[in-house]
């Protein structure tokens, strides 16, 4: 197999690669514009490997597209490539609407010319997996959870984007017949994760000393997925999943924003002491809440459970400990972010001190 993957150089887009090159004997190819937040460095140990190829364009270039599609003849797309930071989508909502819409829509006008081209069992094969995630549903309560039959309540502009552009991958499904298949994820974790998300920014505060700021009470619930966890249950979707089906893939690890931070704060203080000075724990500082914020998510994977055999091999304490390690470890790595592209500061708030994350 030939696997052309949007948003390679990503945080789960990386993750995905570095599976599929390991773990399986498919070639692919990295399609990334490489924004902010790409992390090339997370791919450095497939550079160089005969099955590996990468691709500098926007997807928003439809001719830049399709002459990658020509090129390299992919048997599958896995489109990753999006915005997907909630608070710079509220100071900056252009940018989602461009990228997660917009270039949704051009690659699913190349992929769909492209599909139309093959015949045979070339044609058969194909597959466009498009990865969304669980804030397309909008804010639960205390009780219940998302499935793939929840109704669709987006309430930030990431969400609304990313909700939009699923209904364009069903869309082009039912209308024009492309072999879809989607899936919507809970809140990744792991090592190479941009430092403006909740889990490596606490982890860096915490061992700097800085203050580690929650949104309003910390009381948000979000349900918690190791990325490489995803990463294999994104290509068992990619493989096993029926065309026009939905898999909503979750860590079955709901955990209140506070709950996070206090974990942090004492893996911080096992891996990394200050003998002498005060628990981590209190650096946690409230701060006023983001816009909109949705009170909790949770996903039901009971699907992809039964019908594909996927679960999580990481529990959220095994998972995290991993990933502040890895952070503690390649202090290098998020250095080199913090001078260069994201200092730390809050987003999402036109005025407003603090930093935090989704």
């Amino acid at each position: 197999m030939k696997l052309l993957v949007t948003g390679g150089s990503g945080f789960i887009g990386s993750a995905v690669i570095r599976f599929v090159v390991r773990e399986t004997d498919a070639r692919v190819v990295n399609v990334d514009k490489l924004t902010y937040a790409a992390t090339p460095d997370a791919l450095n140990e497939v550079e160089g490997d005969p099955r590996y190829a990468f691709e500098k364009l926007d997807i928003c270039d439809g001719s830049a597209l399709r002459r990658v599609l020509a090129q390299h003849r992919p048997d599958a797309v896995m489109h990753l490539a999006a915005e997907s930071h909630v608070d710079r989508s509220i100071d900056s909502p252009a940018d989602f609407i461009e990228t997660n819409l917009v270039g949704t829509y051009t690659l699913l006008e190349a992929a769909c010319a492209y599909w139309n081209e093959l015949a045979g069992a070339a044609r058969d094969r194909f597959r466009f997996h498009h990865i969304s995630t669980d804030e397309v549903y909008g804010s639960l309560g205390e009780t219940g959870r998302f499935t793939e039959q929840t109704p669709y309540r987006p309430n930030s502009p990431y969400s609304a984007s990313k909700a939009g552009s699923d209904h364009l991958v069903r869309a082009w499904h039912h209308t024009f017949g492309l072999p879809v298949v989607t899936s919507n994820c809970s809140n990744n974790y792991g090592p190479y994760q941009f430092p403006e998300k909740l889990i490596p920014l606490m982890t860096i505060n915490a061992l700097e000393g800085a203050p580690l700021p929650v949104y309003g009470g910390g009381e948000n619930v979000r349900d918690w997925l190791y990325v490489e966890d995803h990463a294999r249950a994104l290509w068992t979707i990619l493989t096993q999943g029926r065309p026009g089906e939905t898999y909503n893939v979750g860590g079955d690890s709901e955990l209140r924003n506070l709950d996070v931070v206090g974990m942090i704060c004492d893996l911080v203080d096992e891996l990394a002491p200050r003998p002498g000075t005060a628990p981590r724990r209190e650096l946690i500082a409230f701060v006023k809440d983001r816009p909109g914020h949705d009170l909790r998510y949770a996903i039901d994977a009971a699907k992809i459970r039964a019908e594909l055999g996927w679960a999580p091999a990481e529990t959220f304490a095994s998972g995290l400990r991993r990933t502040v390690a890895w952070y503690l470890d390649n202090r290098d790595w998020w250095n080199k972010i913090r001078g260069a592209s994201y200092d730390g500061a809050r987003l999402g708030l036109s005025a407003g001190a603090g930093q935090a994350s989704r």
